[in-house]
């Protein structure tokens, strides 16, 4: 979202190690792994060689049952992810697991902290909303962004955005639904829905949030709903709010967005990245709070978005 950050520009990310549990992607060079089994999406860019090997990272629970069903587990023994890190001389960590990866999205956490690398929780595991997690990162000197990344222009910002227009006209919003359906191994790994839990708290504390209204449970339905192949990268959502203005007149909204998915997460966390090598170089230790606020779905302070973007641009310019 920022062409330059704080001085640094896209061009400045260097990749430098990379962790999956593939067997098609580990061993290969980054640049030949980002395509290799289960990846959907259109290719923007020409990546050349890179030199960067993809390493044998730990399962724990990153699987899940559906996953298991698409790739082959590689049998090639886990690294030391802390010591992996501080061989390559990174500075950022980010971790991209997929949806319901409690343990292991917390083993690359505590990684990040025995290496000293900035951590940039992309997923929805509360990791930088977690006191105590928080603490440790602040004791460590470690930076960290979390928890859950927002997409560029995804459901959940639109979905913000309009349900304070609401309250903003003088409406009150009565309920509301954000249904998503998608194409990718994401979607496909949410169809098992005990790895759903942190995911639908996330994405719908990120809308409650952002409006004064005290919506009931059943008043309130958001989180992804299928997986349709033929989608292969493209989210679709199809959100409803229905409320009452003047007079009590009932009002209601409804729209679909359509996306291409990981692009679209990738134009937030380039930010995200650059904002945790910022604090990094400014010696700041835990959660960014000004930073996590506008890039991230629950961050440790939830704020209105546009006093989140000031609070961030504050942030960059005194950190520059």
């Amino acid at each position: 979202m920022h062409t330059r950050f704080g001085g640094y520009a896209i061009g400045d990310i260097s990749f430098v190690a990379a962790f999956d549990v593939d067997a098609a992607k580990v061993g290969l060079d980054i640049a030949d792994a980002m395509w290799a089994s289960q990846n959907g999406t259109y290719r923007f860019a020409q990546v050349a060689s890179t030199g960067v090997i993809v390493q044998r990272g730990p399962t724990l629970d990153g699987l899940g049952s559906y996953y298991r069903e698409m790739i082959t587990e590689s049998d090639a023994p886990p690294v030391d992810v802390a010591q992996a890190l501080r061989d390559s001389g990174a500075d950022v960590l980010v971790c991209y697991l997929p949806v319901g990866s409690e343990v292991a999205a917390k083993h690359y956490a505590q990684a990040a902290l025995n290496a000293g690398v900035a951590f940039v929780n992309a997923l929805p595991v509360f990791i930088a909303s977690d006191p105590e997690w928080a603490a440790r990162f602040t004791d460590a000197g470690v930076p960290i962004v979390g928890d859950d990344i927002k997409s560029q222009l995804g459901a959940t910002i639109t979905h913000r955005v309009l349900a304070r227009l609401f309250e903003e006209r003088g409406l009150v919003l009565d309920r509301t639904y954000q249904l998503n359906v998608g194409g990718n191994m994401d979607f496909k790994n949410m169809l098992e829905r005990t790895r759903l839990e942190s995911k639908k708290i996330s994405k719908t504390q990120s809308v409650t949030s952002n409006v004064e209204a005290q919506l009931n449970s059943r008043d309130v339905h958001i989180g992804p709903s299928d997986h349709v192949p033929w989608l292969e990268d493209r989210k679709m959502a199809f959100v409803r709010l229905e409320g009452h203005g003047f007079g009590n007149a009932p009002t209601s909204l409804e729209y679909k967005l359509e996306v291409w998915d990981s692009p679209n997460s990738a134009g937030v966390v380039i930010d995200a990245v650059r904002a945790a090598k910022l604090a990094l170089d400014a010696g700041l230790g835990g959660p960014i709070e000004a930073v996590s606020a506008y890039l991230m779905k629950s961050p440790p302070v939830q704020l209105p978005d546009p006093v989140a973007r000031h609070q961030l641009e504050e942030w960059i310019a005194a950190n520059s």
